[in-house]
């Protein structure tokens, strides 16, 4: 795996700092800015070496992404949600997958793996801008709730999806009893290795009310819990999401001292600012490596075909809950189509392809284009669409609109 030295990974913590103030000032969304400061930097002629590999995004960077987010998402909303969620998690990822799948296999030609594989990893979601809008604006908690949950369970299902492809790519012959068995084993295998992990740790956590302990101890939950499920060839994403949740609402509650929580709290929203930086920082590196003009029907194919499926896995299935307590708001469902942007986790799949799929290399360049696409178009135009949709109030997000989460 390639490794940074210390030079580059100064520059590029320096150039994240500076972007930051950059962004917040003129009000471009981070994750833009960060990723074009990536693009000129990898054109600089100085020979800076960004690598973007998927050891590097699944060991590093993915834990504390998944592990932040989660201890931010509070039970008993979440409860509430969940048969709303489940469905979008489960038949929505699926309804996408499919979408792309055929429309990249009749009309670019793509193999049906390579198809079902490209289907499956662009079907996952990262909104990071879309949350750091939602921490510097008034927006409806349930929204917030929604987005994010979404967007983590959605990741979690999709990298169990891609891992069964895999082994099918492989020459795994398994039918549909075998898949089945083996999504069951991933997914649950996945929350119990969150489980196992956190609640032991958190129980020693409560022995101690020293602050930099209790932290020390989150980060071996994150990491722990991650490493173990993939170890087993489990959902690393489902088992940092489920410790996170443990650690933000049990461990928050019932074991984690006062002055503690704090002190994880800003930890881990640091944690999240820095492997955010240098993961989109990458992300334009390699995108300004890209060869995007011999693929660049395939890329616009792609482009419109994760839009469409985004939507087909929106509001057919968020419509099934009309006239129950499950039911969302019409503007509810225009954010979590648009802001179902793309970003490390479908690069990271993109990047893991076997070799022996036939269009791996095609595969992977129009998957960064899809990324751009979704970073800067996207990116840019939520706020706007948000502020169209009323959904914006007046003001900065407040203590009580956090509190109403809980």
């Amino acid at each position: 795996m390639e490794q940074f030295d210390f030079f580059t990974l100064g520059l590029l913590m320096f150039v994240a700092s500076l972007v930051a103030m950059l962004t917040r000032r003129i009000g471009m969304p981070y994750s833009v800015g960060l990723v074009s400061a990536g693009i000129a930097l990898a054109l600089l002629p100085i020979g800076l070496a960004l690598p973007l590999t998927p050891e590097l995004i699944f060991q590093i960077f993915l834990p504390p992404l998944v592990f932040e987010a989660a201890i931010q998402i509070p039970w008993k909303p979440l409860r509430r949600e969940l048969p709303l969620l489940l469905a979008l998690v489960t038949l929505g990822v699926v309804l996408a997958a499919a979408t792309v799948a055929a429309g990249m296999h009749f009309i670019i030609g793509w193999s049906w793996i390579g198809a079902a594989l490209f289907g499956v990893l662009i079907a996952a979601t990262d909104p990071v801008s879309v949350i750091a809008l939602f921490k510097s604006v008034r927006v409806p908690p349930r929204l917030h709730l929604l987005v994010e949950s979404e967007s983590l369970l959605n990741d979690g299902v999709a990298a169990v999806g891609f891992a069964v492809l895999v082994v099918i790519a492989a020459g795994g012959d398994l039918g549909v009893a075998e898949i089945s068995t083996k999504l069951l084993v991933t997914i649950v295998g996945g929350i119990a290795a969150g489980a196992i992990v956190a609640l032991p740790l958190i129980l020693i956590a409560g022995r101690t009310s020293d602050r930099l302990v209790e932290t020390t101890l989150t980060v071996l939950i994150a990491y722990g819990s991650f490493g173990l499920a993939e170890h087993f060839h489990m959902s690393g994403v489902l088992a940092a999401l489920t410790a996170g949740i443990i650690v933000g609402n049990y461990g928050f509650m019932g074991s984690i001292s006062d002055d503690g929580r704090p002190a994880v709290v800003n930890f881990w929203e640091y944690a999240a600012f820095l492997v955010n930086s240098l993961i989109f920082i990458l992300i334009g590196g390699r995108e300004a490596s890209q060869a995007f003009l011999p693929v660049l029907g395939a890329a616009a194919v792609a482009t419109a075909l994760s839009l469409i499926a985004r939507a087909i896995a929106i509001y057919p299935v968020a419509s099934i809950f009309l006239g129950t307590r499950f039911a969302i708001p019409w503007k509810y469902k225009h954010v979590l189509t648009w802001g179902g942007l793309k970003g490390a986790l479908a690069l990271a799949l993109a990047l893991a392809l076997p070799a022996s799929i036939p269009e791996r290399g095609e595969i992977i360049t129009v998957a960064f284009a899809v990324v751009a696409f979704s970073i800067f178009i996207q990116g840019l135009t939520m706020k706007p669409l948000m502020r169209r949709l009323g959904l914006i109030e007046k003001g900065d997000l407040s203590e009580d609109a956090e509190k109403t989460l809980h």
